[in-house]
This record gives structure tokens, sequence and C-alpha cells, in this order.
């Protein structure tokens, strides 16, 4: 096995979102704006567009805020809600569970079992480190890397050549798992060898 190290993507490899539509619609009822269902999904659409190109932005505990408070105003005009956005945050943030993806911290004690050092690398705002710890995921990785840490989201290979440092592993001997064309490109411009989610499966791979 020439491999001394692994990475591994956040969003739908190693944590999964709890469907965030029905706390969403409550707390909507609760300021006495009701949309339907169809109309909070395509609200929580837009934010997550959104979200998406800007998730670096996050990268302390200011910019966080802003950033959080920038998603709840988009989630809210979507979805024809006239509220303000810095008291709906709180409860849109509350909509927001995350879970861990079946299997995938079993996987991370199998791969560091075998001696391998683990790092989470992910475009995602700096409050990814709360969320894997509240999972208990966090003790199970050497590292936690983000777009924000980074300064640059995937396919940049700036957040994985700072994870490679903080593992102190050699890209040729690293494998990333992920489960979008960004870890793809990204773990290939950084020079790492990629395989695809399920985690689970691309354990029995990396190991075989």
């Amino acid at each position: 096995m020439n491999v001394e190290a692994v990475t591994i993507d956040a969003y739908g490899t190693l944590v999964a979102l709890r469907d965030p539509v029905p706390s969403l619609q409550a707390a909507l009822a609760a300021r006495g704006v009701e949309p339907g269902e169809s109309a909070v999904r395509a609200a929580f659409a837009a934010e997550v567009a959104f979200y998406v190109e800007r998730s670096h932005e996050g990268r302390d505990e200011a910019t966080l805020a802003l950033l959080r408070r920038d998603c709840a105003a988009v989630f809210l005009e979507a979805a024809g809600a006239a509220l303000d956005p810095d008291e709906f945050t709180p409860a849109f943030l509350g909509s927001l569970a995350f879970e861990e993806v079946p299997g995938a911290g079993a996987a991370c004690r199998a791969l560091a079992g075998r001696g391998l050092r683990l790092a989470v690398v992910s475009n995602w705002d700096v409050g990814l480190h709360e969320h894997l710890r509240a999972l208990g995921l966090s003790a199970l990785v050497d590292a936690v890397v983000t777009s924000a840490d980074a300064g640059a989201p995937k396919p940049a290979p700036a957040v994985f050549e700072l994870a490679l440092a903080r593992l102190g592993a050699a890209p040729e001997r690293t494998v990333h798992v992920g489960d979008a064309d960004a870890d793809a490109e990204g773990a290939r411009a950084a020079g790492l060898r990629f395989e695809p989610a399920p985690l689970a499966d691309a354990a029995v791979r990396i190991l075989a």
C-alpha cells in the first residue's frame, strides 16, 4: 500500500444535511409567513447556490456572521418573506442539522487503524470545525481544512496543499475521497489520487 494519507470531503462524503424544509416552514409560520413547501424548498435551493460560491468568505467570527446573515437574507427574499434577516438568522441556522453519512466514521477508523493520516478538505466556512466536533468526527481525523482556511475553494489546489502541509504528507502518496467534480479536479491539480465516494467503499479500495 503506497498511501500515507487520505483527505476526505465533508458535505456528501462525511456528513449529510437533514431536510431543513420542515423547520424552515415552522420558523416562517411562527412569524406569520406561510409559503408552501415547494416555495420554501426553492428558496433554500437559492440560498445553497448563493452559499456555495461564497463559503470561503466565512474565515473568522466577523465574516462568518456576515455570510450567515446574507444567506438568511437570500432565503427570505427567494421565499417572498418580508422579514428582518438579522432577526431570522438564528432560526435559519437552527434549521441546519448535519449527521454522519452512514459508514463514514467506521471508514475513518479503519483508515487510521492502518496508520494513515487523515484530513477533512472541504468547501465550507470555518464553522465546519464546530459541526464536526458536535458529531464526534473531528476526533477521527488529524486535521480539518476548509476553503475559508485556505482562502480559495476547490477545485483550486490551495486547500489540498494546506492539508498536505498540516499532515506532513506527500501528494503522490495521498488519496482524496469526494463526491463532486471539484473534488476530482482539485485533487488531481494538487497531485493527489482521487477516489469517488461513498467513503466506506473508497476505504476498502484504498486499503486493498
